[in-house]
């Protein structure tokens, strides 16, 4: 019989980086006796030379077998989010039966565009069953959307999990750590294979108004006509059917969902991909949305508030929870949510370790989240997306 997976979290805020590496790895020494076979760190605060001179030395330090992780604007380690502050989180968990295959990818540009390299020789052909990636982009010059509709088509089973790296003003300020090695650009992957601990969670945060329409006349990301209405005359009589306070509500964070798959006849939570609306032209009466939107396609706006967020990540958590018990959890949720979304801090980690309960939790606020939704993988914005691991390996009969 296979043994448990085993996970282990620690947090420092000490001034200096190396002064919170030697602290982590003594706590963690401390309390984790089987082989690390993946280390997942986030620091928040320390200047990217620091992290260029300490973090490669985790490695060798944890005697991880994998090290995977960034800088970022926040990191959080259990119920806390640590805004505004200074911190190294490092998790790290005993995977057994999970082969781990690392990989940094690049953007190079060339004569038709540009191409992503640095695949290894050994993702070439079938994949072993239950694949899961875990990734970590550089949010100012890595095409993460591109890489997503790449696995779409060409691996559409295989889920990914992550987040851009945040808190760089310019581009030359992002890190991320693979094993031994930093990098300033494209993207750290790790895939997991074989025995699967993983589920995953993405909260869109976000609840329907009005009724699903179909476009009519879009171009890119404009939409003129809903249902053969200017797109603003749709709007607007769906607004005046509401409470005043949704109506303030859509006057500060309007959002529209577009639906990910057309074969249903009703939607709910998770058939919306959801798009930010980002401005109207009352002379046309066209909606400019984060996204491109096409002719047919099915869609509805939405609107988010803390307690929209708040009821729908606990209810998927809970639904998650059903299927396997969770020990642990990795957490790349928005720079945009935080005491920047919620009145109070740490919502989300908290929010997680209280449905869960477990403080196995590390994470960041990410420049961009990614996860699956309706079966497809997303580069999402104002989101929460969560990695939540089980004792035991999940059954999984799919082969991708």
């Amino acid at each position: 019989m296979e043994s448990p997976s085993i996970f282990a979290v620690a947090v420092d805020t000490s001034e200096f980086l190396d002064a919170a590496i030697g602290r982590v790895c003594q706590d963690l020494g401390s309390k984790f006796a089987e082989s690390i076979d993946l280390a997942m760190v986030f620091a928040s605060g320390y200047s990217p030379d620091e992290f260029d001179r300490h973090l490669p030395l985790m490695q060798e330090l944890l005697k991880a077998k994998h090290v995977m992780g960034c800088n970022c604007e926040t990191a959080i380690a259990a119920k806390r989010e640590y805004e505004g502050k200074k911190c190294l989180t490092v998790w790290i968990a005993h995977l057994p039966g999970t082969q781990l295959l690392p990989m940094h990818l690049d953007f190079e540009r060339n004569a038709d565009g540009g191409a992503i390299v640095g695949w290894p020789d050994e993702i070439s052909g079938q994949w072993p069953a239950a694949c899961k990636l875990l990734a970590i982009g550089e949010p100012f010059g890595f095409p993460m959307d591109g890489l997503l509709e790449r696995f779409n088509e060409d691996r559409p089973d295989v889920e990914i999990i992550g987040g851009m790296a945040s808190g760089a003003i310019t581009p030359d300020e992002s890190r991320l750590l693979l094993n031994a090695e930093t990098f300033q650009t494209g993207a750290v992957v790790i895939r997991l294979s074989g025995s699967n601990y993983i589920q995953t969670v993405v909260s869109q945060g976000c609840r329907p108004i009005g009724e699903p329409m179909v476009v009519t006349q879009s171009e890119r990301n404009v939409i003129f006509q809903l249902g053969g209405e200017p797109a603003l005359v749709k709007l607007k009589k769906i607004f005046d059917t509401l409470p005043t306070r949704e109506q303030r509500m859509v006057e500060h964070g309007l959002q529209l969902g577009r639906v990910i798959s057309e074969y249903q006849e009703n939607f709910e939570y998770g058939d919306f991909l959801i798009r930010n609306v980002v401005s109207f032209d009352p002379d046309s009466g066209a909606i400019v949305v984060a996204d491109y939107m096409k002719v047919g396609q099915t869609v509805q706006f939405h609107i988010r508030d803390h307690e929209t967020a708040t009821a729908e990540m606990q209810q998927l958590l809970v639904n998650q929870m059903s299927n396997h018990p969770i020990q642990s959890a990795l957490l790349f949720t928005c720079n945009g949510r935080g005491t920047r979304m919620f009145p109070e801090p740490n919502h989300d980690a908290e929010l997680l370790s209280k449905t869960l309960g477990a403080d196995l939790i590390a994470g960041l606020f990410a420049a961009g989240e990614i996860g699956s939704v309706g079966g497809k993988n997303f580069l999402h914005g104002f989101t929460a997306s969560i990695a939540l691991f089980s004792e035991k390996a999940i059954p999984c009969t799919n082969q991708n």
